[in-house]
């Protein structure tokens, strides 16, 4: 073993230094070995090191994945909260669910995100096959509906997806996230079913009271006569609508130096693109676009602002359309869109307002919350035949949304629950475990969400203390009395008021005061 300073080493040569004086003596015995013997010896140090001082036991490094986090249980009840929130409106305008794997063979993802495509995890080969986890579950869809032959359906789905992005944890960006998908396939009569998706995503951010919030639209085919009329060469329409789609986060002249420096677009036609992408409105936007003798004289533009014009007739009927933005600049860069896209963003959230006065906060600036579109070739892309089920749909950014549900509560100081327990069974003597698991078991039965502390003889004051802890709203209190004439006392949590109720009368009761029934 040689020792420098506080650092010893052992040899398998049997040599010991043990004092740092002898660090020279030690080095030169070092530096008398063979090179193999001391690079195995430094290897067998560096193995020992990582393994730490008890020979044998790794020592880990206890941390998440890159871009993913844990929940605990307070963050997990505003989540369910805000899921509840999107699968009631989902069922409301009559969604049925499915599911999918949560991988998919890599050559049904390839070449369906644009320059999103080097986002994608690859797995390494596993039994022959080619696979890469889901990037969104849009794709998936198209997939399972050609597979089985399905012409019309209304689904949600909710689950994981993966993306080898660069997180940014704070904005709600991780490279694990749940999505909540809504899709309408099958043939109908134009925008009708794309109005109403927009009417749920209003719905959802309405509901949620996230703050105030704008729903971008467009559509592909005024966007792609809009580029054949400003002079994009056809097989750049793509690549410059994916550069068109970072205007939110770039200014116009950042956006027009990477069309032409870095994509090779016409300094010219560069321009001509400016002066239509800066353009937003509402319905008066359509009617001036309508009347542009170039744009209105291309066929696929114009089909685009006639079924945008009706569009905005439905969304006034639905009661949305001060909500809605007609905005040239939204691109959306996947390529399986063919029609109207939208894009739903926060102008300010609930908890910049309640944080405004406060200069040290920072608030979670996230961005867009929603976003969607109408893909009617991408079926036809898996169908053998190249048969095509139009869809229109959108996804709903659940982890952004909880990051500002998480920051409002933080804001407001609100106690969130963390269970649904509405009644404690309590007692104030001793002996009495088996007959409070008597009455714990018929609220079971009953249906009602109850719980006891786990002691035979537990302390009346430490029941009551844990229920106010807990946010149980309700105590069910049993002793020697109350066995005896048949009566359970119900303490009132947040007033400490008691009542007795009658034993087969305590289910209604807890129930009518949880508002459950």
């Amino acid at each position: 073993m040689y020792k420098f300073g506080t650092f010893a080493v052992k040899f398998s040569s049997g040599f010991v230094c043990s004092s740092f004086e002898n660090c020279n003596m030690a080095a030169r015995v070092i530096c008398s070995l063979p090179y193999e013997q001391i690079s195995n010896e430094m290897a067998n140090l560096d193995v020992k090191t990582r393994l730490g001082a008890n020979e044998g036991k790794p020592q880990f490094v206890l941390k998440t994945p890159k871009g993913t986090r844990d929940y605990n249980p307070k963050q997990m009840a505003i989540r369910e909260k805000v899921f509840n929130t999107i699968i009631n409106s989902f069922k409301r305008h009559g969604a049925e669910t499915i599911d999918t794997p949560v991988f998919e063979l890599k050559e049904t993802l390839t070449g369906k995100y644009g320059e999103d495509s080097k986002l994608i995890y690859d797995l390494k080969d596993q039994g022959g096959e080619l696979l890469s986890m889901r990037y969104d579950l849009t794709v998936p869809f198209a997939r399972y509906l050609a597979m089985n032959k399905i012409t019309n359906i209304k689904r949600y789905h909710i689950a994981k997806v993966y993306r080898r992005d660069n997180p940014a944890m704070t904005r709600g960006r991780y490279r694990e996230f749940y999505q909540c998908d809504f899709d309408v396939a099958g043939q109908y009569d134009a925008m009708i079913p794309d109005a109403e998706c927009l009417k749920i995503i209003h719905e959802i951010l309405s509901e949620l009271q996230l703050g105030e919030f704008l729903i971008k639209v467009n559509d592909r085919r005024i966007l792609d006569g809009m580029f054949e009329v400003c002079g994009v060469p056809a097989d750049k329409f793509r690549t410059i609508c994916s550069t068109v789609d970072k205007m939110d986060k770039m200014a116009w002249v950042d956006v027009k130096n990477e069309m032409v420096a870095e994509k090779g677009l016409a300094p010219e036609a560069a321009d001509k693109i400016g002066e239509y992408v800066q353009l937003n409105g509402n319905s008066e936007l359509i009617d001036r676009l309508l009347e542009d003798d170039k744009l209105s004289a291309n066929k696929v533009a114009l089909e685009g602002l006639k079924d945008m014009k009706q569009l905005f007739v439905y969304l006034k009927l639905f009661g949305v359309e001060e909500k809605i933005v007609f905005d040239l600049s939204l691109a959306r860069g996947l390529d399986y869109y063919t029609g109207v896209i939208y894009e739903a963003v926060l102008v300010q959230t609930q908890a910049d307002r309640e944080t405004k006065q406060n200069d040290s906060s920072e608030s979670v600036g996230v961005g867009s919350v929603a976003g969607g579109g109408r893909y009617d070739d991408l079926v036809g892309m898996f169908d053998p035949k190249g048969r095509k089920v139009p869809c229109v749909g959108f996804s709903v950014g659940i982890e952004r949304i909880f990051s500002i549900m998480e920051q409002i509560v933080e804001a407001s100081d609100q106690k969130v629950r963390t269970t649904e327990t509405q009644v404690f069974v309590a007692t104030a003597q001793k002996h009495l475990l088996e007959e409070r698991m008597k009455l714990l078991a018929e609220l079971w039965r009953s249906g009602i969400k109850a719980e006891i502390m786990y002691k035979k003889n537990p302390k009346l004051l430490n029941q009551l203390q844990y229920c106010e802890e807990a946010g149980i709203p309700l105590v069910a209190i049993i002793g020697e009395q109350e066995l005896k004439d048949g009566v359970v006392k119900l303490r009132v949590v947040s007033t400490r008021d008691e009542i007795n109720v009658a034993r087969a009368n305590l289910t209604e009761e807890i129930a009518k005061r949880t508002c459950q029934s």
